[in-house]
């Protein structure tokens, strides 16, 4: 599935219904050894970015830390779709070192990448990005 379809299906803030399906596809992508559409995976992200399920911070997360190239084109903020603190705090409560490494990488990031973090500005900017 390609950008166009997934927007015409879900639009880039889909319905809480859909999620399964969309972390479905996502699990896909992240998982295709050739995989190089970063589009898709970056469009996939966005969609749970906008439900904004703290949970789906950790599937963003392996998203991001795919390859290097998803490393810089999945933006850091997408990590935070239930708001920063939120996702701190449940990183913080999280085991596993994969939470402990994104909860790290989350507080480097706060001075630069969350200065007036704002998800409706984000989403706006993703919706002009998309035409949508």
């Amino acid at each position: 599935m390609n950008e166009v379809e997934l927007l015409k299906i879900y639009g880039v803030e889909p319905d809480q219904k859909h999620c399964e399906r969309i972390r479905q596809l996502l699990r896909q992508e992240i998982e295709e050894p050739e995989g190089e559409d970063n589009e898709v995976l970056k469009l996939l992200c966005i969609m749970l970015f906008a439900v904004g399920n703290v949970e789906d911070t950790e599937l963003i997360w392996r998203a991001k830390r795919k390859n290097q190239d998803t490393g810089s084109y999945i933006d850091v903020q997408l990590l935070c779709g239930a708001g920063l603190e939120e996702t701190l705090v449940y990183l913080e409560h999280k085991q596993g070192d994969h939470a402990h490494e994104e909860w790290l990488y989350l507080k480097q990031c706060e001075p630069y990448d969350f200065v007036d973090f704002s998800k409706d500005q984000w989403l706006a900017g993703y919706k002009a990005y998309y035409n949508v």
